[in-house]
């Protein structure tokens, strides 16, 4: 049975994050992909971004005003009973910036440290997804109705699809490409999104077999490894170890370790 408090967050996230993908989707100037070279599109998606953090603190702390907060856009804040909202008001900046589909609101909800409750809307593909632990991973979308997902089963490594990302600093971006190509060979193939929150939604629904990214921050993560967690995926980082900024791997069974495996040969982690 559902513990009620998490229910409780769950709905507020849900609440939250529909209504920040709205002011996105809607407050998007038509015209900031072509200008996209210069500064001022950046300062309109930081406004952006500000302002669909603004509201989700806001509406939540309306509900819950002893609860802190960790957001990318500089929410912080402990609180006093014991839960913590991670917040990514809007996960795959350049893809929104460029006019790209593939950005999203990531809320997760933390109780004693542990993620209990998460949501990622994706407002260009008409799909919200969302968690509690222990209460499998569902979403709604084109298709009719709520669908309880599952994430694929598990093919030979070199039929696997898996998606990732890079960094924005050139040196890291050149070496998790370096990573990249020796993987190329050994797999289907590898796509990469430019939005953590999206790629993990994406495991759990059975578009990827598997998903690493290196750098990623908790509010980069914390709802879509809930979710991926939840619809039966393996997630984790280095070996033993959870996703953190080292490394974050979300993968089907059969695909997980041996992706990890070679991520831990391939790394120089010295």
């Amino acid at each position: 049975m559902t513990d009620p408090l998490h229910t409780e967050l769950l709905e507020i996230a849900q609440e939250a994050a529909r209504r920040a993908g709205a002011l996105l989707r809607d407050g998007r100037p038509a015209d900031l992909a072509v200008a996209a070279t210069k500064s001022s599109p950046i300062d309109v998606v930081t406004e952006m971004d500000i302002a669909a953090e603004k509201l989700i603190t806001t509406l939540i702390a309306d509900r819950r005003p002893d609860d802190g907060f960790l957001g990318e856009e500089g929410a912080s804040g402990d609180g006093t009973s014991g839960v913590r909202w991670v917040i990514d008001p809007l996960d795959g900046t350049v893809n929104y910036l460029y006019g790209l589909p593939t950005w999203a609101v990531s809320i997760a909800a933390e109780q004693d440290g542990e993620t209990v409750a998460g949501v990622v809307e994706i407002p260009m593909r008409g799909e919200s997804y969302h968690a509690v632990r222990g209460g499998g991973a569902w979403a709604t979308g084109a298709w009719e109705g709520t669908r309880a997902l599952a994430c694929r089963p598990a093919p030979p490594l070199d039929q696997a699809l898996v998606s990732t990302g890079f960094n924005y600093v050139t040196e890291v971006r050149t070496r998790q490409a370096e990573v990249a190509a020796r993987l190329v060979p050994l797999l289907r193939d590898i796509r990469r999104g430019g939005s953590a929150a999206v790629d993990l939604c994406d495991v759990a629904v059975g578009r990827l077999d598997g998903y690493y990214e290196r750098g990623l921050h908790p509010w980069d993560l914390a709802a879509g490894d809930l979710i991926a967690r939840e619809a039966g995926a393996l997630t984790g980082g280095r070996p033993g170890e959870r996703p953190s900024h080292a490394l974050t791997i979300a993968a089907t069974p059969g695909v997980f370790e041996p992706l990890q495996r070679l991520l831990e040969d391939f790394e120089a982690w010295r």
